[in-house]
């Protein structure tokens, strides 16, 4: 029985990898994963380049963690979050009044999770003038219907 040369753990004749630590044991498996690791490096550098397979790409790809936000990035996300939160709350002390929905609506809008949920059908998120753009709609339609039946 063959053993492995990386940790010289028992491999099976047939196996194409090590059971114990991984390491492609034919030309064929080591050329796999090459190409697997390849891939995947491509991916997470964003390139994409028209070359991957199905045009596959994550939403999650487009929303990198708080760390690696530039300044105005991490300022925007939390301005967006506060302005939402704050629509939100304010429309449900006045839920009766018809102004309330579209000023939820607003709040809702301009969330940063809605730009992950909406990636995914549209295949890119929202821009952020986009969401400012649909937040001002909704809450200039909310503050007008205040203002005319208040």
């Amino acid at each position: 029985m063959p053993s492995c040369p990386r940790c010289d753990a028992p491999v099976d004749d047939e196996a194409r990898y090590c059971a114990q630590c991984g390491a492609p044991q034919t030309e064929d498996a080591a050329e796999e994963l090459d190409e697997y690791v390849q891939r995947q490096a491509e991916q997470v550098a964003g390139g994409g380049g028209g070359g991957s397979e199905g045009g596959e790409s994550s939403a999650s790809d487009a929303f990198p963690s708080m760390e690696e936000l530039s300044d105005r990035e991490q300022l925007w996300r939390r301005g967006s979050y506060v302005v939402g939160y704050g629509t939100v709350v304010i429309a449900l002390t006045r839920v009766p009044a018809p102004e309330s929905w579209p000023l939820i609506l607003a709040g809702i809008a301009i969330l940063p999770p809605i730009r992950r949920l909406t990636a995914e059908p549209l295949g890119s998120p929202l821009k952020r003038e986009v969401m400012a753009g649909i937040y001002a709609v909704f809450a200039l339609i909310g503050i007008a219907l205040f203002v005319l039946l208040g």
